[in-house]
């Protein structure tokens, strides 16, 4: 089974400039995932990492990796427009060549342990058929709610604090 950028739109609550998968190529439910992301020159980050010599940050290759997971849990949960999967930790990472543009990364993920509100993964990225980059990942999954502000009033619609009510 493969996913269009439009259904991974559906799946993951990223977008530009964090959304890191462009399409996923293969995908068994609940085991594993074969997702590509094309690295481009007009990546936000080479303008800073490093001018002259642009390498993709190595935690967005692990970020990629980690969405490449969510979208294997996230297909699972029935209601995923209330949810979030988001980063637990991160184990055994190694870098292995740098990312670059004009490259197209193969994010293979395998699901290691799964339940429903935790999950824990095993990732690779390759490069022209040699790894990038290897990690264990660790995510867990939480409700999507609007932060309650410390005085307990809702934050407005503009993403402001709202007033706290007159005594």
């Amino acid at each position: 089974m493969t996913f269009s950028i439009q259904e991974i739109l559906d799946f993951l609550p990223h977008r530009y400039p964090f959304l890191l998968i462009d399409r996923v190529l293969e995908y068994e439910p609940a085991k594993r995932l074969v997702a590509i992301k094309n690295v481009t020159v007009n990546e936000p980050f080479f303008q800073g990492h490093f001018p002259g010599y642009p390498i993709m940050p190595g935690v967005l290759v692990v970020e990629a990796m980690a969405q490449a997971g969510a979208m294997i849990m996230m297909a699972e949960i029935a209601d995923r427009q209330k949810k979030l999967v988001v980063f637990t930790g991160i184990e055994r990472a190694k870098f292995r060549r740098p990312v670059t543009p004009g490259d197209q990364l193969r994010i293979e993920v395998d699901v290691l342990a799964f339940r429903s509100r935790a999950g824990r993964i095993g990732g690779r990225a390759y490069v022209d058929g040699k790894l990038a980059c290897e990690a264990t990942l660790t995510c867990q999954v939480v409700t999507r709610e609007r932060e309650q502000r410390a005085h307990g009033g809702e934050p407005a619609a503009d993403g402001a604090a709202a007033p706290a009510a007159e005594a």
